[in-house]
């Protein structure tokens, strides 16, 4: 019991209002440790370790920003999923990859279904982007904050990318 108390203590969340909806941000400290669409149970709510990480998402959903500074830290999943999970830092922005780009570049080539697997555990999403994986035949795949979700990720990626480069 003790136990869950510090970790209660030493977490907390904070709230990014995005275009699409509100985003729970989870900090564990100073690291962000978690982005969710639920807000999260047990954990108190305060806004002093989080400026970074709103600053940085403000500029991604406007100005799309593609690299994040923000302190990140994993307080679950395997060594496989880290892997999984850091590998998507790769992938620029308004770009897509596949499962079988991604299980290839971890060194696992037949694990791409274990690497679907493992991006719907991902639990810092946007800053670690497995909304741009996609399937071998051009589908949009699985997210686990649902399909729609995904697919305003990606066009919201790609026509800023597009009026960029324009």
């Amino acid at each position: 019991m003790k136990k869950k108390r510090l970790s209660s203590i030493d977490s907390f969340y904070d709230t990014f209002d995005s275009p699409l909806g509100v985003l729970y941000l989870i900090f564990t400290g100073e690291a962000l440790c978690g982005i969710d669409f639920t807000k999260p149970v047990d954990l108190p709510r305060k806004s002093s370790h989080s400026a970074l990480a709103h600053k940085e998402l403000k500029a991604y959903f406007k100005h799309g920003k593609a690299d994040f500074t923000q302190a990140i830290s994993f307080t679950k999943g395997t060594e496989f999923d880290h892997s999984v999970w850091m590998a998507l830092k790769e992938i620029p922005f308004g770009e897509t990859r596949t499962y079988k780009w991604l299980a290839e570049k971890i060194g696992r080539p037949n694990a791409s279904r274990a690497v679907g697997q493992s991006l719907g555990r991902n639990p810092i999403l946007i800053i670690l982007p497995c909304h741009r994986i996609i399937e071998s035949d051009g589908n949009i795949g699985g997210f686990s904050a649902g399909i729609d979700i995904k697919r305003r990720l990606l066009e919201t990626e790609y026509y800023m990318k597009q009026a960029k480069n324009g």
